[in-house]
Order: C-alpha cells, then structure tokens, then sequence
C-alpha cells in the first residue's frame, strides 16, 4: 500500500505520522493495529483501495456511533487509549464483517468545516463583479453539502473584519496574512443550492450525518461539535444533491438555477482530483453555458490545479492555494487569482482589488 510500503508500515505511519499531535486515540490504536497480526488480516480481507487507516479507523468509529461496538464506544468517549486498543482490535476480529461491510460501502470524507471563511469573501466578491442581486450556488465535489451554508454562517476574521451572518448558530474564524482587507461584500440572496458529488452525503439521512461524525477522529469533540452544527443547519434548507461525474453532472446543475440569478460554481480542493483532461473539460462546459447568461467560478484549489486561473508566478507544491475568481460571459473568460490561503481556509491574503472590465 502507498510507495511499497506493507499493511503494517502504513498503519505505523498513520499513527506515528499522519495523526500524531493531533488525536493521540488514533495514535495508539493505528500503532497497535499495526503490531496486531490478527487485525491485520481482518484488515486485508478488504478490498485493496478499503484497506487504509483513515477507511477502517472510520468504519470502526461508524460501528461505535450507531451503538454496535458498545466498548470501543465506551474507550472511545473515555479517551482510554489502553481500553480503545483492546476494543478496537477486538471488533475488527469478532466483528470483520461489519467492520468491512462499512468500509466497502462509505467514501472517506474530508473535513469541510471552516471552508466558508474563504469561500464568503470570493463568491460575495463575483456576484458584485457581474453585478448581480441573486445567485445559485453549485458547489462540485461537494460531500455533504457544507460549503453550500456559505451566507448563512458568521465568519470572525483575524484582522477584526466579520462577514456574514453575525446571528448564526455557526461560526468561523480564520486569520488574514498581510494589511490588506478583503471585500466587505454583502452576499446577495441566495436563490438555489446544488451540490455535485460522485457519491454525496444527504445531511437529512442519520446514517450518512453519523458517517461524516465517524470520519472524525473521537477525541475531537470541537471539530465534532462544529459539524453537528453545520449538518443542523444545512437540514434546515437542505441542498439539492446530484450525484455523478462533476464534468457530466454540471449542465444539469446550472440548469437548475432559475434565470435572473448568477450561477457561482465553487470548487475547493475538488479539481486535483482530476486528470487535466477533465478539468480543461469542466472549463469548457462553464463557457458553453455562457452563451446566453454570465457564469462565475470560484476556486480554491492548488497552484496550477484550476485551468485558466494564475498562478502568480508561485511554485506548484508550495503548501499553499490560490482563491479564483473567473467570470465567463458572452464566451469571454475574465479569470483572476484574488487571494492566497493555507490550512484548508483557516489563513488566507488577499490580494486584489481588481474589477472586471466593463462588457
């Protein structure tokens, strides 16, 4: 698995490496299966690509949620690493079949939490450049749907600036690098909210809210009471989910927002996951669609990863992302880096104060 490395190397890594700092649970139980010659082939009755630590330590953490593996649960919310080892090696042997039956049915999903602290300043900051009162959000690779709440969330930003709605029961903070501030854009009324996904996550449906729980390590109770939040609010007005190809699913998606509103597709760390072929796709069906109504796309992904979007000279691998905003109308592409940020979000510059030209 991963550079020729066994089973038991990419657990050891996992926990010595990967999560060590930030979940000392995990720490000790992925060190622990590591050494453990009978979970290790519990482990490797799983299909290959279903076999890595952040697949099994999930569905475990999945089983324990729903009350199936009441002593990892008990360990678990004891923060008792002794106790969570024995539990957890205990339910992948007496219970693989679950444990893998879990596993081989769920996506791994990534934190979005805290997305909304870039995302505000960049789609408030297009809608202003075309002009326009209503938008439809279409966030592709969406997950769950959370960064669709962007508007509906408050966001406290290091430099003293607050964005968005001051009275929400979710909040954000992220830090701004440089003394320049970001756009102070009201976000205009948001008409529609689609989500595009391979295989999304409906926050209305307990099981899949209780696996984007499971996908947290259990000794983050922080991270785990923020999602709880996220996932309330989205049920409150939950997205429409299309699931699919994102270059496929995507005219399907801007058909769904109704004319008189700008369509503001955003991606976050979505587009890497594609070959360039298919994101050099994905930009020609923005443009298609741009025939008869403006199109923006605003993307937080890596240097070089967003087609069309500087790069500002920056190096690709450098640790850091660019925030884009491109504006396609009457088939004529205004793109723009507008900002920088690091940690998923959490730290983010500024740079521009740019304006489209006039059409």
């Amino acid at each position: 698995m991963g550079k020729g490395r066994t089973l038991a190397q990419v657990y050891r890594h996992f926990g010595e490496v990967d999560v060590a700092g930030t979940s000392p649970l995990y720490e000790r139980v992925a060190v622990a299966l590591s050494e453990s010659e009978v979970a290790l082939r519990a482990i490797e009755s799983a299909p290959a690509r279903k076999r890595h630590p952040t697949v099994i330590l999930a569905a475990l953490h999945d089983l324990a949620l729903a009350g199936r593996a009441p002593e990892l649960a008990a360990a678990y919310a004891a923060g008792d690493g002794d106790a969570a080892v024995g539990a957890a090696i205990g339910t992948l042997v007496r219970r693989t079949d679950e444990v893998l039956a879990v596993a081989v049915r769920r996506t791994p999903r990534a934190g979005e939490t805290g997305r909304c602290a870039v995302l505000h300043p960049a789609v408030a900051e297009a809608a202003h450049r075309v002009g326009a009162d209503a938008i439809g959000l279409i966030d592709v690779g969406c997950s769950a749907g959370l960064n669709l709440n962007v508007g509906r969330v408050g966001v406290t930003y290091s430099n003293g600036q607050v964005l968005g709605d001051t009275s929400s029961p979710v909040r954000f903070s992220a830090s701004v690098v440089g003394d320049r501030a970001l756009p102070a854009r009201a976000m205009p009324e948001v008409v529609t909210r689609v989500g595009v996904d391979v295989d999304p996550a409906d926050v209305t449906d307990a099981d899949d809210a209780r696996w984007l729980r499971a996908c947290l390590p259990p000794d983050q109770p922080e991270r785990a009471a923020q999602l709880a939040a996220e996932l309330a609010l989205a049920a409150t007005n939950p997205p429409t989910l299309l699931a699919g190809d994102a270059v496929e699913m995507l005219p399907e998606a801007l058909a769904r927002v109704p004319e008189g509103a700008l369509p503001v597709v955003t991606t976050t760390w979505a587009l890497s996951r594609l070959p360039l072929e298919d994101r050099l796709r994905f930009l020609h069906r923005l443009d298609d669609a741009a025939t008869d109504r403006a199109v923006a796309w605003v993307s937080v992904e890596g240097v070089g990863v967003a087609p069309a979007v500087p790069t500002m000279g920056d190096r690709r691998a450098s640790g850091h992302s660019i925030v884009g905003v491109a504006v396609f109308r009457h088939s004529v592409l205004h793109a723009e880096a507008v900002g920088r940020c690091w940690s998923r979000g959490r730290l983010l510059a500024w740079l521009s104060a740019g304006r489209l030209p006039e059409p």
